[in-house]
């Protein structure tokens, strides 16, 4: 049975802005679809803007103490996290023919580089260009905010969802973020798309929009990568 492919892109921010708190990526965002990625026999490919070790949010480590998932693949896939492929190096004609989606897990970080960094903006649109699956969760969508397709925002027009601005309110980071995620994407998707959230902080949420595929936080990780698989199948 041949493999299908997931490129997973983490951050390599470890810097909470001015707090002197450290941040990253976030475990369960990580681990759970690790999980139903691997249970589906889907090879995993970890990249980063800076290559090398991505930062683990401690935070993240301290939440998923009663997580059996996320405690199994802490301590059995390290190396996944610790020797990441740089983005840059991915960047060539048909990349993406390579793959068959995209996903960028959350936790704070991705709001400093992945928001911003040339690469991965450059990465999603080869992603876009090919017609293939394009997921994230949590803050991971900070990834998309800076793409555009001919000009014009990947998400304009889009159904989305992301990290919402009561829940950044609530962990204390709204004042420290670069940007609060809700009110971005509420901004690029326009009057002919929209940002979806649970009915509660912490809810479950996930968002389909043909092949973009969104979670609003750490509880929309597993489904999430269901849905990848879903739309993979599909392709």
């Amino acid at each position: 049975m041949t493999s299908r492919k997931v490129l997973v892109v983490l951050t390599s921010h470890g810097k909470l802005g001015d707090t002197g708190k450290p941040t990253g990526w976030y475990l369960s965002e990580l681990a759970h679809p690790f999980d139903v990625f691997t249970s589906h026999n889907f090879a995993i490919t970890v990249a980063s803007p800076l290559g090398g070790a991505a930062p683990l949010d401690p935070s993240s480590i301290d939440a998923a103490a009663d997580d059996p998932i996320s405690r199994s693949f802490l301590s059995e896939q390290s190396a996944l996290w610790e020797s990441t492929t740089p983005v840059a190096s991915l960047l060539h004609r048909g990349v993406a023919n390579g793959f068959d989606a995209l996903f960028f897990p959350g936790g704070h970080g991705p709001m400093y580089d992945l928001a911003v960094d040339p690469a991965t903006q450059a990465l999603v649109a080869e992603f876009v260009a090919a017609d293939k699956v394009v997921a994230a969760v949590c803050h991971g969508p900070a990834a998309l905010v800076g793409v555009t397709v001919d000009g014009t925002p990947f998400l304009r027009g889009k159904a989305v969802t992301g990290f919402s601005d009561e829940e950044e309110r609530a962990v204390g980071a709204d004042g420290a973020v670069p940007f609060v995620l809700e009110q971005r994407l509420t901004e690029l998707v326009g009057p002919a798309g929209r940002y979806e959230k649970a009915g509660e902080n912490w809810g479950e949420k996930v968002v389909v929009d043909g092949k973009l595929i969104t979670g609003q936080n750490p509880a929309s990780a597993k489904r999430l990568a269901e849905e990848i698989v879903k739309a993979v199948a599909g392709q």
